[in-house]
């Protein structure tokens, strides 16, 4: 019981030594500071006025005409990016996954993507929609364009990236197709 209680004393007197000054000039001393750091030399400061704006001083650029149609057949809405010259912007599998919003012959709809192979794409399917895409059982990214595909593989409508989170295309009898987030 002794050599508990010793090594016990000992563990609190070590505890306390370590919590001992150990600046050299005692508790009655002052410490010495650091050297306040010196102010480096600024620069001066010098304003001038802007050139004068030339040409479109509209901070937005002109809206295109209704339903401008692009490169691979797509159709273009009012208000959204141009396409690239090679049919659309650059699309990837992972971008594409999840819920769309889709808009077609005047009525809304969901459509919902994975990555779950299933023939030579990957599962999709949609609620609510009417005409063609009733059928679309898989999808995938060729290129710059999305295709999506009825559940026999067969390719029901071409869609290509106008805007971050935007597809604008056809289906193959010429309806608008366009998804959103």
């Amino acid at each position: 019981m002794r050599v508990i209680h010793a090594a016990a004393g000992l563990a609190v007197v070590l505890a306390l030594t370590g919590c001992q000054r150990t600046s050299m000039g005692g508790f009655g001393s002052q410490d010495a500071s650091p050297a306040p750091i010196q102010a480096a030399p600024v620069p001066s400061v010098s304003s001038n006025q802007l050139p004068a704006p030339s040409g479109n001083t509209s901070q937005f650029p002109a809206a295109p005409a209704s339903g401008t149609a692009v490169a691979g057949g797509a159709v273009q809405q009012p208000g959204t990016q141009v396409a690239a010259a090679g049919g659309g912007l650059d699309v990837t599998k992972e971008s594409m996954v999840g819920n769309w919003r889709v808009s077609s012959a005047g009525s809304s709809c969901d459509m919902f993507l994975t990555l779950t192979n299933l023939g030579s794409g990957s599962r999709g399917g949609t609620r609510g929609c009417a005409g063609e895409l009733t059928t679309m059982g898989s999808w995938e990214v060729a290129g710059k364009q999305v295709v999506l595909k009825d559940r026999s593989g067969n390719a029901i409508a071409r869609l290509y990236k106008t805007a971050d989170a935007r597809f604008d295309g056809s289906t193959n009898g010429g309806q608008p197709v366009s998804l959103s987030r």
